[in-house]
């Protein structure tokens, strides 16, 4: 096998530079390391710290979701609570080469409505990503109702490349239905609470940033709203 040492290799203007023939592997000495974009670490925030830019990190992709809304409580012989908004996703593509720390908050998941009154569920908390600079921030889900007067509206978030709002938390009843609390970009709500005997309490959401389920009306509810799932801040970062 031959062997060169050479301190650069670079390539002509307008012409196609080929290391290797087909089939043939090219591979760095376990002691080299290779520059350019890619892809370097992940960190995930499923609740509030600091992030620390990596050595070398030069970019990071972001996904930032807030927390969702709780479900309403249901009424005895009045309604079904309904279900939680879902939190929307910020996504950021950010250069970061003069960023080396950046606070993060994470939102905590609204409560579900008390059941045996008349309880809304609970808002819920803003994830952030704020490096003094740059703010890229999801507004938490608003609560379920506890009855069918009212519905809550998605939240909006800002300062990513893309905003992607949260999902309508839906309806409550006055008859004895069952409302499934909204998704989040992540995933589905957290379920209502059952129609049949047992448990008629709304189920918690399922995945980050969604809503929490709305209690299901019986003659006797005191049946409580599930609670909003947690927000998450998602971090891809690259050399």
């Amino acid at each position: 096998m031959s062997t060169v040492n050479v301190n650069a290799i670079d390539k002509e203007s307008g012409s196609t530079l080929t290391l290797g023939g087909s089939g043939t592997a090219v591979t760095l000495h376990a002691s080299a390391t290779a520059s350019g974009f890619g892809l370097n670490s992940v960190q995930v925030f499923t609740s509030s710290g600091s992030w620390t830019r990596p050595t070398g990190v030069t970019k990071v992709l972001m996904f930032v979701t807030g927390a969702g809304g709780g479900g309403g409580a249901a009424v005895a012989s009045t309604g079904s609570g309904g279900g939680g908004s879902s939190s929307g996703t910020a996504i950021k593509f950010l250069d970061v080469s003069s960023i080396s720390t950046s606070t993060i908050t994470v939102g905590t998941g609204g409560s579900g409505g008390a059941g045996g009154g008349f309880n809304d569920g609970a808002t819920g908390g803003t994830s952030s990503w704020a490096d003094g600079t740059n703010t890229v921030q999801a507004t938490g889900g608003t609560g379920g109702k506890y009855n069918s007067w009212a519905n809550v509206n998605p939240t909006n978030p800002t300062g990513g490349d893309l905003n992607i709002p949260g999902a309508n938390g839906g309806w409550g009843s006055t008859m004895q239905s069952r409302t499934t609390a909204a998704s989040s970009f992540w995933g589905g709500g957290g379920p209502a609470g059952g129609a049949d005997a047992g448990n008629h309490n709304g189920q918690d959401g399922r995945v980050y940033g969604s809503g929490g389920g709305g209690g299901t009306e019986t003659n006797t509810s005191t049946d409580n709203g599930g609670a909003g799932a947690p927000g998450v801040v998602y971090i891809l970062e690259f050399k």
